[in-house]
């Protein structure tokens, strides 16, 4: 997405550079490279300490929330900033909404919220079964369970897949703010 603007911007500058003459050819080449820097670095950033996600769904509702079909333009739902710090040493906390690639389709994007670490023992919902979270994995679900894909199709996802900590809603303007971690009760036993 990034790339293909990146690719736009400069067919862009190029037709225009052809249009003004020679005289604006060094200001079009100094334009030039201070924006592919600068798209490199915002790439870099991206990559390695914080991105922008947009929520589409209804499975984390009320956490997150979609706009009706109407809305204008690409942004269907809330955008998100999503730190990446905490996959350094896998940092998770319970409670924490996280971003990962779907087990079973690895370009797919799901965002859910972290109900148990590896180790812990969940009690698997609408059941009495008890289940210890393997090392190297996470259980998670979605806050509106009538409506979520989440560990409860799939099993618990290898912490491998975890791209991210979402922090905070940033779009729409009435809904900025930091996410709340919440914990189910009554889940994991106290040990």
């Amino acid at each position: 997405m990034i790339l293909r603007l990146i690719i736009v911007y400069l067919r862009f500058l190029l037709i225009v550079g052809m249009s003004a003459g020679m005289g604006s050819q060094n200001f079009l080449w100094q334009l030039t490279k201070r924006t592919v820097t600068g798209a490199l670095i915002g790439i870099t950033i991206s990559d390695r300490y914080v991105t922008v996600s947009s929520i589409r769904g209804s499975s984390m509702y009320p956490a997150f929330q979609t706009t009706p079909a109407t809305f204008p333009g690409s942004l269907k739902g809330d955008l998100v900033l999503a730190e990446r710090f905490c996959l350094e040493k896998y940092k998770f906390s319970l409670g924490d909404v996280i971003i990962f690639q779907g087990p079973d389709n690895h370009k797919r994007n799901l965002v859910k919220r972290l109900i148990a670490l590896p180790g812990q023992w969940i009690q698997i919902p609408e059941s009495s079964e008890m289940l210890k979270i393997p090392e190297g994995h996470c259980w998670v679900e979605g806050d509106n369970s009538a409506c979520s894909l989440d560990s409860r199709s799939f099993g618990p996802i290898p912490l491998g897949l975890v791209k991210g900590r979402v922090t905070h809603v940033i779009w729409p303007p009435h809904r900025i703010g930091a996410i709340e971690r919440k914990v189910p009760t009554g889940r994991t036993p106290p040990y």
